[in-house]
């Protein structure tokens, strides 16, 4: 056994249960409630949104312009993660984690209130692209945040299950984005859910979101960035020392992205349309995708504890190959109109596949970076890699079926993002067990 002086003491143990609990369940919680809202969006984009916000003869320009707008907030998501991981790596990390999830909440609740383009014309869509623009740069700063509130909190030797839950408030949004838009229609005729019911759910995040800031604030710093704080070792400007010093890592990170990000917004966004587009009802698409999101939650859990045994890395790069060899299949069993094949095919795709990248990849980037800087380089990778692969993918799907009038380029594309994610595991260092802040 390594003697102190040449391996780091690992002390994770000595966090009092209660403090590590609270701040998992304000981790969780507000991970829910920032991806409710984001996801909110994109459902929307995918379904109403073409035709309230940017009407057009033809109904596939419509949809890829209302798909577009979805899109654009990966742009500054980077952005976002630069500003606020800033500011967690500076200041901390638990104020800075409530400034972005009100910031996301007024920007949904202000799109339930936004007039359409029939009200105000032009002005419509551009507004609610800014209101869009503002969610990605809340979002940028989030998801780095409320991983470490998790993750430096947790024993390490089950880092990888403790990184999962934040992970599957993913999930948890998009399935509560789901049922309550399901609910609206349910409850609404199609004239008024286009009138007024689609409002319905952004609305709703008002009560979320005072929910999560009461919670979150009864959390205290992490203990890493107690630490960083205690030796004083704060970088007076995060971003430069992130590029001087821990570059490699955060390309690392990006390039591992790839494959999660693609097919996240593959099976969570692009396939309700999709399935609208060849002929499902728009519920049987919601549901279909509703049912696979909350399965997937149990399956994230469990794959994060299984990478505390085998590692993360293990993991990850199964996940990958699983991705690439399943992608061609899933369109092909989507076109036999057959909402339970479909159900089958977003199961497997979403439950069993994505569900090995989406649990590890919290973690696993995590571990890369020192704690003076993590927030900053694991926001930093992870947005970029997210508007690189993710954000657009729905609208480079879109474009690719209407102009060959086949799925098989969607596969294509993304059988090559799997490609670029096991060239960036190829270079990674898997410290599953190891002192986080060794």
């Amino acid at each position: 056994m390594a003697s102190p002086t040449t391996e780091p003491l690992d002390k994770s143990h000595l966090i009092p249960k209660g403090e590590r609990y609270r701040a998992l369940i304000a981790s969780a919680v507000g991970s829910v409630i920032e991806w409710y809202d984001y996801f909110l969006y994109g459902t929307m984009a995918a379904i109403v949104f073409g035709p309230l916000f940017f009407p057009s003869d033809d109904p596939v320009i419509s949809q890829i312009l209302s798909l577009t707008s979805f899109a654009l907030a990966f742009l500054v998501r980077p952005v976002g993660g630069i500003l606020f991981s800033h500011m967690g790596d500076r200041i901390g990390r638990k104020i800075t984690l409530i400034i972005t999830l009100s910031l996301m909440g007024l920007a949904t609740i202000a799109m339930g209130l936004l007039p359409t383009y029939a009200s105000i014309g032009i002005a419509a869509p551009i507004l609610l692209t800014v209101l869009r623009l503002i969610q990605g740069l809340a979002l940028g700063g989030e998801w780095g945040g409320g991983l470490l509130l998790a993750v430096e909190y947790s024993p390490s030797h089950r880092r990888g299950f403790y990184g999962a839950i934040p992970q599957t408030g993913a999930l948890a949004g998009l399935a509560l984005g789901n049922l309550a838009v399901t609910g609206s229609l349910a409850v609404f005729s199609e004239e008024d859910f286009l009138s007024f019911g689609w409002r319905i759910p952004f609305l709703i995040s008002a009560a979320l979101v005072l929910l999560g800031l009461w919670i979150r604030k009864a959390v205290g710093e992490t203990p890493s960035f107690k630490k960083v704080q205690a030796e004083r070792t704060q970088e007076k400007l995060p971003i430069a020392a992130v590029f001087r010093k821990n570059w490699r890592e955060v390309f690392i990170v990006i390039g591992a992205k790839a494959i999660e990000t693609a097919t996240f917004f593959l099976f969570a966004t692009y396939t309700i349309s999709f399935m609208v587009s060849i002929g499902y009802e728009r519920l049987e698409a919601l549901n279909a995708v509703l049912i696979a999101a909350v399965v997937t939650i149990p399956i994230m859990l469990a794959a994060g504890a299984i990478s505390d045994r085998v590692g993360r890395k293990k993991v990850y790069t199964v996940g990958t190959v699983l991705a690439m060899a399943f992608v061609i299949p899933y369109f092909e069993l989507l076109k036999t109109g057959n909402w339970w094949l479909a159900l089958l095919a977003i199961f497997i795709g979403f439950s069993c596949i994505w569900a090995l990248v989406g649990a590890t990849l919290g973690s696993y980037f995590a571990e890369s970076f020192p704690p003076a800087v993590r927030y900053t380089g694991v926001s930093l990778g992870y947005q970029v890699g997210a508007a690189l692969f993710g954000g657009p993918l729905p609208l480079i799907a879109t474009a690719l079926v209407a102009a060959y009038a086949s799925t098989l380029p969607v596969g294509l594309v993304v059988i090559a993002f799997g490609a670029i994610s096991l060239v960036a595991l190829a270079f990674t260092r898997d410290r599953t067990g190891q002192p986080l802040d060794g």
